[in-house]
């Protein structure tokens, strides 16, 4: 006979947040696509850090909702999802930055960088740099949109964080 002393199931909440999590990073990479091609805000290396980060985060918080609680690949993941926020806030804050200074993000140092990367090669209309980094597009409820995903990305972290706590206390 099969013990259930050890649960196999993912808590619901942390699914739903894991899935929740991933649905907004998407949501968020496609506004900053509405941005790109509606309202010609051009993405520049910093731009597309972030996109990639958010995507990373999509990608693996995805896979974590599908893991077994208690796992050892789903644990894995929930922490390359962090990893994946503390990317994205490195990315967004030295953007913030960038534009609070009014200097240059870096466009001749980062842009071949970005470029080269093969997802670059692949879709170029969506990890292609574009634009320079001090360019001031307009706000958003009084943000800049590094500002925002800052943001975002420190509530993933916050939020994934915590998952992570309450599941280290349960297994304890």
């Amino acid at each position: 006979m099969i013990s259930n002393s050890y649960p196999l199931q993912t808590s619901p909440v942390e699914r739903r947040l894991l899935i929740l999590l991933g649905l907004i990073s998407l949501g968020l990479v496609g506004g900053a696509l509405y941005l790109q091609y509606f309202h010609g805000e051009d993405p520049c290396p910093l731009c597309i850090l972030q996109r990639y980060a958010y995507l990373f985060l999509a990608l693996f918080s995805f896979i974590a909702a599908a893991g077994r609680q208690g796992s050892g690949a789903r644990n894995g993941f929930m922490w390359l999802a962090l990893i994946a926020a503390v990317g994205g806030i490195a990315a967004s804050a030295k953007h913030v930055y960038v534009l609070s200074s009014l200097q240059s993000c870096g466009f001749d140092t980062l842009q071949p960088i970005v470029d080269a990367l093969p997802p670059a090669q692949w879709l170029p209309g969506v990890f292609k740099t574009q634009g320079l980094c001090e360019t001031p597009y307009p706000p958003l409820l009084g943000l800049s949109l590094p500002a925002w995903a800052l943001i975002g990305f420190g509530l993933a972290f916050i939020g994934l964080a915590g998952a992570l706590r309450r599941q280290r206390a349960r297994l304890r």
